[in-house]
């Protein structure tokens, strides 16, 4: 049985990288839109909601730097390695609280908002650090403006449909794997 959980882990998150790498492609005529939206985000939480937290995280680690990688969004090194370690931090932190909190509902709702502001959090700092490597500014004011308000539709759809797509995708007989 652990042996058919384990292939099914990687089934899995081996779909949630295919979707953190084409959902981005719905919003491909208007960048900004993709930036409102966070469409990657949502499959790297499902990740860790589904299989756990090393898988959450790999997922979340390695989808923004494929994107870059092969298409060149995000822009490599700086937003690229910035969103990997924001999206590596969401799937982790999704798959880590789960399992450790009580099974019920309002705690898939705990676990995301955890999941999202640490994310937010590694996001900030690490564009902090990058872009004073780089000698250009990053201020509290920029993070703000970058991270929460001009990501508010993509946060809005994410505790929307995140909470109900797992608790969906839970109550499938199989898909138990992170509890």
């Amino acid at each position: 049985m652990k042996s058919h959980n384990s292939i099914l882990r990687l089934i899995i998150s081996a779909l949630c990288l295919a979707l953190a790498y084409t959902l981005p492609f719905l919003t491909l005529s208007s960048p900004q839109l993709g930036s409102m939206l966070l469409l990657m985000h949502i499959p790297v939480l499902l990740c860790g909601f589904l299989c756990g937290w090393q898988w959450g995280l790999s997922v979340g680690f390695v989808a923004p730097l494929l994107r870059s990688l092969t298409i060149g969004a995000p822009v490599f090194p700086t937003m690229a390695i910035c969103m990997a370690l924001e999206l590596a931090s969401y799937g982790a932190f999704s798959g880590l609280t789960y399992k450790l909190l009580p099974k019920k509902k309002p705690f898939i709702y705990v676990s995301l908002l955890i999941s999202m502001l640490v994310g937010r959090i590694v996001f900030g700092i690490s564009m902090a650090i990058s872009m004073g490597i780089g000698g250009k500014p990053y201020s509290f004011s920029m993070f703000i403006a970058s991270s929460l308000t001009g990501a508010i539709p993509g946060i809005v759809i994410q505790i929307v449909f995140v909470p109900i797509l797992v608790m969906v995708l839970k109550s499938q007989k199989g898909l138990r794997l992170n509890d």
